[in-house]
C-alpha cells in the first residue's frame, strides 16, 4: 500500500509564511466593536472555520470580559454573526497581500505529482475569500486538484467531514493512504479524525507566526527555540510527523510509505 493523496492547508502551509493575513483582520474587526485583542490572542483558535474562530475568541474568558465591559452583556451567537459579517470583507481585502507561496512548496508538489499522488486542500477560509486568493495562487503556479472551504459543509474542522469530501473529490481511499499537512492544531486534529496521517508544519506556519524575513533574522538559538515550541504544540495535537515547512514533505512521504508497507496505520 502506498500514499495516494496529500491534503494541504493553505495559509501558513502553502502560502502566507507565518499565516499573517487573518491576524490583522481579527484584531481590526474586534477593535471596530471596541474590544481590543492582541495578535497572540487572535492566533489561539487558528485553523477553525472563521465563524467558529470568532466565537472561540468571544467566548474566551478574557475577551468575553472585555466585550461585557463594552457592551453590557455576554457575547451571543448573534454577536458572532455581526462580527463575522464585518470580518469576511476585511480578510478578503488583505488576503491577496499575503499570497506569496512558501519557498520550496511548488518544487515539492511537482515531485509528489511525479510520484502519482493527488493533491487536495482544505481551509478555514470561506469560499468568498478563496475566490480572491485562487487566481493569485494560480498565477504563481499553485493549482491543486480540489478545494474544500469553511462553510462548504455543515460541519468543519476539527471534525473529519472536510477531509471526507476530499476523499470523494479525489476518488481516494482508504484514509490511511492520505496525508494531511497543516500548521494548526485544529488542522492536525482534522486529519486524525479522518483516520489519515497528520503532518505538522512548524517554522512557516501559525505555530511560529513569523514572515520569512522575520524568521531569517532570528539567531540560531532563537530559531531552535521557536522550532521546539511549535513542535511541542503540534505533537500535543497528535501530529505523526513534524517538519519545518511543507517543502520538507518528501522524506515524510517516504517514511509513511515504509510504515504502510509494514502494515502500520495512523
Amino acid at each position: 500500500m502506498t500514499v495516494k493523496a496529500v491534503i494541504f492547508d493553505w495559509a501558513g502551509t502553502m502560502i502566507d509564511h507565518g499565516s499573517r493575513a487573518p491576524m490583522g483582520a481579527f484584531v481590526q474587526v474586534l477593535s471596530e466593536f471596541k474590544v481590543p485583542i492582541t495578535v497572540t490572542e487572535a492566533r489561539r483558535p487558528m485553523g477553525l472555520p472563521k465563524w467558529d474562530h470568532i466565537k472561540a475568541l468571544l467566548t474566551h474568558p478574557d475577551i468575553a470580559g472585555r466585550w461585557r465591559a463594552t457592551h453590557g452583556a455576554e457575547p451571543t451567537d448573534r454577536d458572532v454573526d455581526r462580527v463575522f459579517e464585518v470580518f469576511v470583507p476585511l480578510n478578503a481585502a488583505v488576503v491577496t497581500d499575503f499570497a506569496d507561496i512558501i519557498p520550496g512548496v511548488l518544487e515539492m508538489m511537482a515531485s509528489l505529482r511525479a510520484r502519482g499522488l493527488k493533491l487536495g486542500s482544505t481551509t478555514g477560509y470561506t469560499r468568498d475569500i478563496m475566490e480572491r486568493l485562487l487566481p493569485v495562487a494560480a498565477s504563481q503556479g499553485l493549482v491543486l486538484d480540489n478545494l474544500v472551504c469553511a462553510g462548504d459543509l455543515k460541519s468543519g474542522r476539527p471534525g473529519p467531514l472536510m477531509m471526507y469530501k476530499c476523499f470523494l473529490d479525489l476518488d481516494v481511499w482508504p484514509a490511511s493512504t492520505v496525508v494531511k499537512v497543516d500548521d494548526t492544531e485544529v488542522g492536525i486534529a482534522e486529519g486524525i479524525a479522518a483516520g489519515s496521517w497528520s503532518v505538522g508544519v512548524t517554522l512557516s506556519g501559525n505555530a511560529t507566526g513569523l514572515s520569512q524575513d522575520e524568521l531569517a533574522a532570528l539567531s540560531p538559538a532563537e530559531r531552535t527555540a521557536r522550532r521546539a515550541a511549535a513542535t511541542r504544540q503540534l505533537q500535543r495535537a497528535g501530529a505523526h510527523f513534524v517538519i519545518d515547512s511543507a517543502a520538507d514533505l518528501g522524506a515524510v512521504i517516504d517514511a509513511i510509505e515504509g510504515r504502510l508497507a509494514r502494515g502500520e496505520r495512523p
